[in-house]
């Protein structure tokens, strides 16, 4: 489903976008509930809007340091994951979703906390604009989470698979993510089966989390265009690594 064009829509800059589909994320929220926030500059917009309800919704449980204050400074009330037992939807966005829902997340250092938050929640919707559609994932860097004292050995696994691993860096120093771990963005993957790429991956020693969704892959995409907000379904959505 695609909101009514408006040629007027044409010249919208990528905040407008932004913008856009985080308003129509707010109809996935459903009142009484605790809602799952991600984490970003997409989901920063649906956080905005999520204020204009939150006398709705019991509050949220969020994936980021950063979304947590941005909630807390609109009076919503965030709970910490482990007494909640379950939640209906978790919100945010991706740095590249393809044609069957599965991800890579994690530019902004929070996808270890995302992917719990997502794993939690029984439906999974991803906000975007349209230049974050892909046909395979992997012309983004990949962000993997990673123990230090493992960065060199995973750096040298990912170049037996083609990639070219580099240490995200803050400041002209390593970037330490809210769980006090590195990150490695890798360059020059193509990721054609998402589903095996993860469960390998992960499995490395190391590797707190890789940042491809395919586990826990979205079932919703709201994707901004110029002409509105686009609605893609995904059908055959793992559970197998999902709570609920």
């Amino acid at each position: 489903m695609t909101q009514a064009p408006d040629s007027s829509n044409a010249t919208l800059s990528q905040d407008e976008l932004k913008a856009m589909v985080g308003r129509a994320a707010l109809q996935f929220v459903v009142p009484g509930e605790i809602v799952g926030v991600g984490s970003g500059s997409t989901v920063n917009k649906f956080i905005d809007v999520l204020a204009s309800m939150k006398d709705q919704i019991k509050g949220a449980v969020s994936s980021s340091v950063a979304s947590t204050q941005r909630l807390q400074a609109l009076g919503i009330a965030v709970f910490d994951s482990n007494v909640v037992e379950r939640l209906s939807v978790y919100i945010d966005g991706a740095d590249e979703i393809d044609h069957q829902g599965n991800m890579i997340k994690g530019g902004g250092a929070a996808l270890t906390r995302e992917k719990i938050v997502a794993a939690q929640s029984a439906r999974f919707v991803c906000i975007v604009d349209e230049s974050k559609l892909v046909p395979t994932l992997g012309k983004f860097p990949l962000p993997v989470e990673v123990i230090p004292m493992a960065v060199q050995r995973i750096t040298r696994q990912f170049a037996a698979l083609g990639g070219s691993a580099s240490v995200r860096l803050a400041d002209g120093r390593p970037l330490v993510t809210d769980n006090g771990q590195f990150i490695l963005d890798v360059a020059g993957l193509q990721i054609g089966d998402p589903l095996a790429f993860e469960s390998e991956v992960s499995q490395w020693p190391g590797v707190v989390t890789v940042g491809v969704f395919a586990f826990q892959k979205a079932q919703v995409c709201l994707l901004a265009t110029p002409a509105g907000v686009r609605t893609m379904n995904f059908a055959g959505v793992p559970n197998t690594q999902r709570d609920v």
